[in-house]
């Protein structure tokens, strides 16, 4: 009878960590998904960018070069990113806007130009995806966080080796910045 206490424990205790492990995996997979979100809006802004790059060549040859190098030093986002490497992919788009947006004050005619209008026009509506892709990363990290900090699931998460996710922070920088819309 005692034998078959300890079996009934035992396997309700494995089921109990299978129970727990599946929902850590879970959780962990929608961030790295989330993540992958970010690396494909990040592209497609960068990719816009990189259209912007080529206006600026026919004005200014030093500035296309300059950001022609900064867009070859970019690395792609993907699941297995870290916010550190997201948050380092801001900067350099940032750094390159600011060029651009140097450029275009330098030479009105191609702030005149219809190409760069609407190819500002695809930075501006991939800034905002990227925007929100940064928001559902983070809610996939809230819920992931919380398994993996709540008792008695903190026990199972640290035995198996989940660890908290870092979350994306917004550069206070940022919120200075000036409109990129025309």
């Amino acid at each position: 009878m005692t034998l078959l206490v300890i079996l009934v424990i035992a396997a309700l205790l494995i089921i109990w960590i299978i129970s727990v492990q599946r929902q850590l995996v879970n959780a962990d997979e929608l961030c790295k998904n989330s993540m992958s979100q970010i690396g494909v809006q990040t592209q497609s802004r960068w990719d816009a960018l990189t259209a912007l790059v080529e206006l600026v060549k026919s004005y200014n040859e030093h500035e296309y070069n300059t950001l022609r190098d900064a867009i070859a030093m970019r690395r792609p986002i993907n699941g297995s990113s870290t916010a550190a490497d997201v948050n380092a992919q801001e900067q350099a788009i940032a750094g390159a806007m600011r060029q651009i947006n140097v450029v275009a004050e330098q030479y009105p005619d191609l702030k005149a130009n219809e190409n760069y209008g609407k190819t500002m026009d695809s930075v501006n509506v991939y800034e905002n995806q990227v925007r929100m892709s940064r928001m559902v990363y983070n809610d996939s990290v809230t819920k992931f966080n919380r398994l993996v900090r709540q008792i008695p699931n903190s026990f199972v998460a640290g035995f198996l080796g989940f660890r908290e996710k870092d979350y994306l922070k917004e550069d206070p920088a940022k919120s200075q910045m000036p409109s990129m819309k025309i």
